[in-house]
C-alpha cells in the first residue's frame, strides 16, 4: 500500500514539473528529472497491478477505496462494492490494474476434506432462512459447483445464509473463504452388523406422509411413527453398513446392532453352601459357608430373585435378542435404542413373568431344578411378545444353574451320601476278597520253585519206594534160594556141620572186610580128624571164634 502511494506521489510530480520547471535549472535537466519521476512512479504501480497464486491457495480481494459501499445487511460484494469480493483469484498470474492499491490481497489455502471426513459448510451472506427453517434447502448433486460459485450463490442461485445441508465430499476445494465458513466433520460409518436409523430435523419433500407401525396393536404405548425418506422424522429404512457423507447438524444417526445379542442376568446374591464330609469315625459331618456373588461388568443385570414356598431363590437367566433390520426404526421410534429395550421393556417383563410364575400355588423350589424346560418355555411364550411390541425378536431363554437354600438339599445329599458309603463299603469287602486271593496267587507263584522241587522230590520217593520194593523183592527171592541151598547142604553135611560152614564163610568175609581182627598164631597146632582142625586152630587163635559165637547164637536159638 505504502509503494503504491509513493508510484502516485512520484506520478503527480513529474506532471506538475512539466507545467512548472524547476527555478534556476536548465531545461534538459528538469526534463530528465521528470521522466525519472514518472518511470518510477509508473513503474512502482505496475508493481502494484498483479498478483501470483500458488497452486495451494486462493487468492481472496478485499476493496478499499474508489467503490460504492455494501448495502445494510450484505458481506459480500457480488458487483465490485467495497468489502469483501465474491470473486476469487486462481493459480498463478494475474494482471489486475492497480489492484494491490485498490484492494487488499489475501492467499488462503485450499480447503481440503481428507477420506473419512466430510465438510459442513456455513454461509456468511444470502437470503434469510425461512421461519420454519433452521437450515439452508439442499443443492442437486449436479449443482454443487454452482453452489461454491460465490458470486452465483450471490447472485443467481438464490443461495440462503446460515449453515447448509449439502456438504462437502472427500477433496480439495478452491472456494471462497469469506463467503463459506468450512468445519471438517467425521463420515457416519456403519459397520458390519449393524444399521443405521435416522431421524431427520429437516423437511426436504411436500409430500410426507406418517405411517404408525403397530406389531401388538392392544398396546398403545408400543405404537411407532416413521416417515419416508425426505420426511422429518424417524425415516422407516436403515441405512445399511458402509460409509455416509450426512450431515450430522440435520440428521441424527442411531445405530443399532443386527447381530444376536445376548443379555445376561447373574449373580448380586449371597450364596451359601453345606458341605459333608465323613470323619474318621465313619459319621457324616457337615460345615457351612458362604460367598458373594457378584454382577459381571457386561452383565444386563443382577439375577432375578423369586419368592417360592417362602424361600428367596435368585434365578439366573440368559435372554438371547436380535434386531431385523426393517424394524430398527421401530425400535428407535419406539424407545430409542436397545439399552432402553433392555432397561425399561425386557428386564421388568421378566422380572415380572418369573415372580409370576414362582408365585404360583403348586410350584416348588425344586421345579427351578427340576423342571426347568418347563419353566423356559413359560418365559419365552410370556415374553416374546414384550419384545415384539418394540421391534425386538426373543430367539430364547435359558436357565443358568438355580441357586437352591441349602436347607433343602442337605437331607437329599445325606441320603445319598450314606447310600454311597454303604456301597462303597460292600465293594471295599469284594476288594478285599479279591486282593487275598490276588495275594495268595501271588505266594504260591513266589514258592513255585519250592513246589516244584517238592513235587520232584514226591515222584523220586515214589520211585525210590518202588526200586526200594523190587530190591526186597529180590532179596527175598535171593534169601528163599540160600534157604533152599542151605537145606539142600544141612541135608548132605547135617545141620551142626552145615552151621559150621556157614560161620566159617560169614567169618572169612568179615576178615576180608576188617583184616585187622585176623591174629597169626605163635604155636603150632597138629591135630587128626577130619581136617578142619587145623582151621579151627588158627582161628581159634584169633578174635574170630568170639565173632562166629556171635554168629551162631540166632542159629542155636533157631
Amino acid at each position: 500500500m505504502l509503494l503504491g502511494l509513493i508510484s502516485i506521489v512520484l506520478i503527480i510530480a513529474a506532471i506538475s514539473m512539466f507545467r512548472k520547471p524547476i527555478e534556476g535549472k536548465p531545461v534538459l535537466m528538469t526534463r530528465g528529472i521528470q521522466a525519472v519521476l514518472f518511470l518510477l512512479g509508473v513503474f512502482g504501480l505496475i508493481s502494484r497491478s498483479f498478483v501470483i497464486v500458488d497452486s495451494d491457495e486462493v487468492g481472496h480481494l478485499k476493496r478499499i477505496y474508489l467503490a460504492a459501499d455494501l448495502p445494510p445487511g450484505k458481506i459480500i460484494a457480488a458487483d465490485g462494492q467495497k468489502g469483501p469480493q465474491a470473486d476469487i483469484l486462481g493459480p498463478g498470474f494475474h494482471f489486475i490494474p492497480l489492484v494491490q492499491i485498490l484492494y487488499d490481497v489475501e492467499h488462503k489455502p485450499v480447503i481440503n476434506i481428507p477420506e473419512g471426513k466430510y465438510g459442513l459448510i456455513k454461509t456468511e451472506d444470502g437470503l434469510p432462512l425461512r421461519e420454519d427453517q433452521f437450515i439452508a434447502d439442499p443443492w442437486p448433486e449436479d449443482k454443487i459447483q454452482e453452489m461454491l460459485n460465490a458470486k452465483h450463490f450471490l447472485t443467481e442461485g438464490n443461495g440462503q445464509k446460515g449453515p447448509q445441508l449439502t456438504v462437502l465430499r472427500p477433496g480439495k476445494y478452491r472456494i471462497n473463504s469469506y463467503l463459506y465458513r468450512v468445519k471438517i466433520a467425521n463420515a457416519l460409518d456403519v459397520p458390519t452388523g449393524h444399521v443405521a436409523v435416522i431421524r431427520s430435523k429437516v423437511q426436504e419433500r411436500k409430500d410426507c406422509p406418517e405411517y404408525k407401525v403397530s406389531n401388538v396393536s392392544v398396546n398403545e404405548q408400543a405404537t411407532a411413527v416413521v416417515v419416508p425418506k425426505g420426511c422429518k422424522g424417524v425415516q422407516k429404512e436403515p441405512l445399511l453398513p458402509q460409509a455416509y457423507y450426512l450431515n450430522k447438524e440435520a440428521y441424527e444417526a442411531k445405530i443399532i446392532p443386527t447381530r444376536v445379542q445376548t443379555w445376561t442376568y447373574k449373580g448380586g446374591y449371597q450364596k451359601r453352601q453345606v458341605d459333608l464330609r465323613v470323619g474318621d469315625n465313619g459319621k457324616i459331618q457337615q460345615t457351612e459357608s458362604s460367598e458373594t456373588i457378584p454382577v459381571p461388568k457386561n452383565a444386563a443385570d443382577a439375577a432375578i430373585n423369586v419368592r417360592v414356598e417362602g424361600w428367596n431363590v435368585p434365578v439366573e437367566l440368559r435372554v438371547i435378542v436380535q434386531v431385523q433390520p426393517e424394524m430398527a426404526p421401530i425400535v428407535v421410534a419406539t424407545v430409542g435404542d436397545l439399552n432402553a429395550v433392555e432397561d425399561k421393556i425386557i428386564t421388568p417383563a421378566i422380572r415380572d413373568i418369573l415372580r409370576t410364575i414362582g408365585g404360583h400355588d403348586d410350584r416348588k423350589v425344586l421345579d427351578f431344578m427340576n423342571k426347568r424346560d418347563e419353566i423356559v418355555k413359560l418365559v419365552e411364550q410370556a415374553v416374546a411378545p414384550e419384545g415384539q411390541k418394540v421391534g425386538v425378536t426373543i430367539k430364547e431363554v435359558r436357565l443358568g444353574e438355580p441357586y437352591i437354600p441349602p436347607e433343602l438339599l442337605v437331607a437329599a445329599q445325606r441320603e445319598n451320601l450314606a447310600s454311597q458309603l454303604k456301597q462303597t463299603y460292600i465293594k471295599e469287602q469284594a476288594a478285599q476278597k479279591q486282593r487275598i486271593t490276588v495275594e495268595r496267587e501271588r505266594a504260591t507263584a513266589d514258592q513255585q520253585s519250592t513246589l516244584v522241587k517238592a513235587e520232584i522230590a514226591k515222584q523220586a520217593a515214589i520211585h525210590k519206594k518202588e526200586q526200594l520194593k523190587l530190591i526186597g523183592e529180590g532179596e527175598k527171592l535171593k534169601l528163599v534160594e540160600i534157604a533152599k541151598g542151605q537145606q539142600a547142604q544141612a541135608n548132605v553135611l547135617g545141620k551142626e556141620r552145615a552151621m559150621q560152614l556157614q560161620a566159617l564163610e560169614k567169618a572169612l568175609d568179615a576178615a576180608v572186610k576188617n583184616p585187622a581182627i585176623v591174629k597169626i598164631p605163635t604155636v603150632l597146632v597138629n591135630g587128626t580128624g577130619t581136617g578142619y582142625e587145623g582151621a579151627a586152630a588158627v582161628l581159634g587163635a584169633s578174635n574170630l571164634i568170639e565173632t562166629m559165637k556171635g554168629l551162631q547164637k540166632p542159629s542155636s536159638n533157631k
